[in-house]
């Protein structure tokens, strides 16, 4: 049973930058185990496979090589691209999914790929975990957690971009991730995204904590529209509004591959 199969840079709108994330449109849901196996072999930070419930409405759900994932951005963005493509007439998407509802998608003229996700902000905490000081190898200056990560602050960029993480402490966050974040010097936040209990050791571009990370940085430097850098190896761009109930985050795409999965 041959099912189509594409790969996408997301966040980036240059080939081999950005975060890598496969696709899949399905007739119908496959079995878990099925949908585990390939995101799996495809090897990539998520998988998303999505089955169309009516024009321009799909169901998504996200897998790592290692697990489902309630909540992925750049797999939704990279979904939404392939979409946009293999349906022109449609202006608008509405994606699914059990743990964070509906997510409306747009594209506009310059194909950038608008995403309404909700708030997802971050909350301090007065005693950070011991796993988390004992993974990183700098102190963070203030920490916060929502329901997917941890958030560790810095007052720099230059300690983002030097801070080492040490896995096998960060797993003990499970179920939760690690984001550490500062403020940028040529955009208004930069991060980093820490994952290895659900996923791998670092992500190279995450839509889904920028829920969480466009408002704690709007209401610290008192503006809605933000310009957010993902620091990783391959490094990301996502732009980013704040509303009182929810957030946008826009960013490009690029195909790298289209293929065909051969099930038997």
């Amino acid at each position: 049973m041959p099912l189509p199969i594409y790969q996408v840079d997301a966040f980036t709108d240059t080939l081999f930058k950005g975060n890598y994330a496969a696709v899949v449109p399905l007739p119908q849901w496959l079995s878990d185990e099925l949908m585990q196996a390939i995101a799996a072999e495809n090897n990539l930070s998520e998988t998303a496979f999505v089955v169309a419930q009516s024009a321009g409405r799909y169901s998504i759900r996200w897998f790592s090589p290692l697990s489902e994932i309630d909540f992925c951005g750049h797999a939704t963005l990279a979904s939404a691209f392939i979409l946009f493509r293999l349906h022109p007439e449609l202006t608008q998407l509405t994606f699914n999914a059990a743990a964070v509802g509906d997510l409306v998608v747009t594209q506009d003229a310059s194909a950038r790929i608008n995403m309404r996700f909700p708030r997802l902000d971050p909350q301090p905490v007065t005693e950070a975990p011991a796993a988390l000081l004992a993974g990183l190898s700098l102190p963070p200056q203030q920490v916060l957690v929502n329901r997917q990560a941890w958030f560790a602050v810095y007052a720099e960029e230059q300690s983002v971009l030097q801070v080492e993480q040490d896995p096998e402490q960060l797993k003990q966050l499970a179920p939760r991730d690690v984001v550490v974040t500062a403020p940028g010097r040529q955009s208004d936040c930069v991060s980093r995204y820490f994952w290895p209990a659900n996923g791998g050791l670092e992500d190279m571009v995450t839509g889904s904590i920028h829920a969480g990370l466009a408002p704690y940085w709007a209401d610290r430097l008192g503006k809605r529209e933000l310009l957010a850098i993902q620091a990783s190896s391959r490094g990301g761009r996502l732009d980013c509004v704040v509303a009182p109930d929810h957030v946008q985050i826009s960013g490009h795409a690029v195909l790298y591959l289209e293929g065909q999965i051969h099930l038997p």
